[in-house]
């Protein structure tokens, strides 16, 4: 999504990704076509006009103005949602790739960052894994035999610097890192557009087709890029109607930033065994002249559309954050995004259904920053011919047999969510919504996705997402509707802002009396 509302204030929106550039204004063409510009995007981008081929950029909103600037920028190479669970559903050489290809990533982002010379405040720390109260200590034995088993350096210790934490088991995992998210990409645009790269936002593309030995990628407007390759690097891909679809789900996390004192907390990544999990860091300098840190939590993840809570979900954060660091100062920021979780929590990256053209990276589950990365290495590779390494852990087609249960749990909320058509409204009227109040109203065999703004405008939209027909939910937070089934965002007057859906919702024309 590319537009915050007042509600949501993240840590790194301040900062511009390449403000000057324009949208696409002619029908151009170049060697690559990258559709999205978050980090999946312009590192994808980076990589392949290093190798000599031209590359045009297209983005529906502000360059790095999606998921990524709503991150919270962990560098990590071991898998969050468990590295135990992950060798039980891929093997040990797949996760042994992967592992290798996340570590890859940091690297990679070291490497440029070092060359460029952005100051991004990138840097190298210790990562934390910790019990939740409602866990076993076997499940950190599970994990420390995994990393074993695949060759990951890991550390069991005691002591955390937390409150109630001084006694309490930890793993710990050597040389992960993090960094600003949005000037690392700053820096990245900058030497993509003097290599002479393309960066086009404001270029909503509406269709991705191949047509004998080229792409053609139109836009909202009629103009349109053809190219000999296209990388769709979209939070959720616009051009698949079902295949990926099927195999990931949106869902919204939640996260604050708060003041704290320099020096209270060791600079380290830190999370919990928590189901979902909490995430802490901290980011140093943020704003000038005031010397406190920033430390930023996340969690309280739910299914996308399913839960319109969100004070809740950050008065969860605010205490849980606080019982173990008392001591901390005001909030400064809250914010939420959307990652989608695949079925082994791997990514989806590379040749999309067995075309020799067009290239997909999705599926972040939950680590964006080091998925968007292998995107670029993996990619790249593929569209110069030559093999990957890591293509095989990532190939978008495979089918994860033992992810079977959660494949048919996950697609259920398709299913469940067509009873909304029979389903009466939210408020019986449009008369019964408040200034700033969005509902679902039903009118005759119609729903209606309606909101009044606070000036009292009104906003009638159908109900249904134009990707493929989902009833919406109305996100109070983030002041748009979200699609449950596969993550499309719409704002109140149904310009579309997250994909995979490329078409605004239909203007409402009510029956007749």
């Amino acid at each position: 999504m590319n537009v915050l509302t007042e509600n949501s204030n993240s840590i790194w929106m301040d900062v511009k990704v390449a403000p000057e550039a324009t949208p696409l204004t002619a029908d151009t063409g170049a060697d690559v076509v990258v559709v999205g510009s978050g980090i999946a995007g312009l590192s994808t981008a980076y990589e392949l006009v290093l190798a000599g081929y031209s590359v045009v950029v297209l983005d529906r909103g502000v360059i790095a103005g999606g998921m990524t600037a709503r991150t919270t920028a962990h560098l990590a190479s071991v898998c969050d949602d468990g590295l135990s669970d992950l060798l039980s559903m891929r093997g040990r050489d797949l996760v042994r790739g992967f592992h290798t290809s996340q570590t890859a990533a940091i690297d990679r982002i070291q490497q440029i960052q070092e060359r460029l010379k952005i100051d991004c405040n990138f840097r190298r720390l210790p990562a934390f894994l910790f019990l939740d109260a409602s866990s076993d200590e076997s499940v950190l034995d599970d994990e420390v035999a995994a990393a074993a088993e695949i060759g990951v350096a890991v550390e069991r210790g005691v002591g955390l610097p937390l409150r109630g934490l001084g006694g309490h088991p930890c793993l710990t995992y050597p040389r992960q890192a993090t960094f600003h998210p949005l000037k690392y990409l700053r820096g990245l645009a900058e030497a993509l557009v003097s290599d002479g790269c393309r960066l086009h936002p404001f270029s909503a593309v509406t269709a991705v087709e191949e047509v004998g030995d080229e792409v053609r990628v139109k836009v909202a407007g009629g103009h349109a890029v053809t190219a000999r390759h296209a990388v769709v690097a979209t939070n959720s891909p616009i051009h698949d109607l079902v295949a990926i679809h099927t195999k990931q789900a949106p869902y919204r996390t939640y996260a604050m930033g708060f003041e704290i004192a320099p020096g209270r907390l060791a600079d380290a990544l830190y999370w919990d065994t928590a189901d979902p999990y909490h995430y802490v860091r901290l980011d140093s300098g943020h704003t000038e002249g005031n010397e406190a840190d920033i430390l930023i939590v996340g969690g309280e993840d739910h299914k996308s559309g399913e839960a319109d809570d969100a004070p809740d979900r950050f008065d969860r954060l605010d205490r849980w954050i606080r019982a173990l660091l008392p001591d901390l100062g005001p909030e400064r920021f809250r914010w939420s995004g959307q990652v989608m979780e695949t079925l082994d929590y791997c990514g989806y990256i590379g040749a999309d259904g067995g075309s020799s053209r067009v290239f997909v990276a999705t599926g972040d589950s939950g680590q964006g920053m080091t998925h968007g990365v292998v995107a670029s290495l993996v990619i790249a590779d593929l569209i110069a011919g030559r093999s990957s390494p890591f293509a095989d852990v990532y190939d978008p087609d495979r089918k994860p047999v033992k992810a079977a249960t959660t494949y048919i749990s996950e697609n259920l909320t398709a299913v469940t969510n067509m009873a909304q058509y029979l389903a009466p409204g939210e408020v019986s009227s449009v008369d019964e919504l408040e200034p700033g109040q969005g509902a679902i109203v039903r009118d005759g065999l119609k729903k209606i996705a309606a909101y009044r703004a606070p000036d009292g405008t009104l906003f009638e939209r159908s109900a249904v997402c134009t990707h493929l027909g989902c009833h919406l939910a109305w996100n109070s937070f983030e002041l748009c509707w979200d699609c449950p089934c596969h993550g499309s965002q719409f704002a109140p007057d149904g310009a579309v802002l997250n994909g995979p859906a490329i078409t605004p919702l239909a203007v409402v024309e009510r029956d007749s009396a």
